[in-house]
């Protein structure tokens, strides 16, 4: 099957885990991959491993959490592809603690990556969407942004985050006056 082809995807943290899977499964569909995390070594394997198949892919080391890196990878996926069809918000991490034991470096790293970053690549990728005419946004969060969990209250305050964030970049998106 092909349900991809001639369609450009940028995936964040695809450099293993559920990024790199997505990767791969967007490769057998035939899409043209940009694929980027903060591990340059593992993002090359996956790259090497994905262009065995004949696939056209570019990889970027990227810091989501900054918009300008995230800016930058948008230019290059429209330089080297001339689309992004889809952008796969993936991106993220965690550092669980208890409440009581929970730094502030510790809170502020992951709802950067997770949210901010987001954030980031929704705002990189909507002008280009939105010239095209097209495209389509995944932000991909977790059950534990609606159900919580003991230990990981950054990481579940950054997933029901994206939850707000997607619903309201949707809204805003499609309304007459993004801007």
């Amino acid at each position: 099957m092909a349900l991809l082809k001639d369609k450009t995807a940028v995936i964040t943290g695809a450099s293993r885990g559920i990024g790199a899977e997505i990767a791969r499964k967007f490769a057998s569909e035939g899409a043209k991959l940009l694929i980027s995390a903060t591990n340059g070594s593992l993002l090359s394997e996956v790259k090497d491993e994905i262009e065995k198949t004949g696939v056209d892919i570019e990889f970027k080391i990227v810091d989501v959490a900054d918009s300008s890196s995230f800016s930058e990878l948008i230019k290059f996926a429209l330089e080297t592809f001339g689309a992004v069809d889809i952008l796969v918000n993936n991106a993220g991490i965690n550092r669980d603690k208890l409440i009581l034991a929970m730094k502030d470096e510790d809170w502020d790293a992951v709802l950067d990556v997770n949210l901010k970053g987001t954030f980031n690549g929704i705002k990189a990728v909507t002008r280009p969407m939105l010239k095209a005419k097209g495209g389509n946004i995944i932000n991909l969060t977790s059950v534990v942004g609606i159900s919580g969990n003991a230990g990981q209250i950054n990481y579940s305050a950054s997933k029901a985050g994206i939850i707000g964030l997607t619903k309201s970049a949707a809204k805003c998106i499609t309304c007459a006056e993004c801007g």
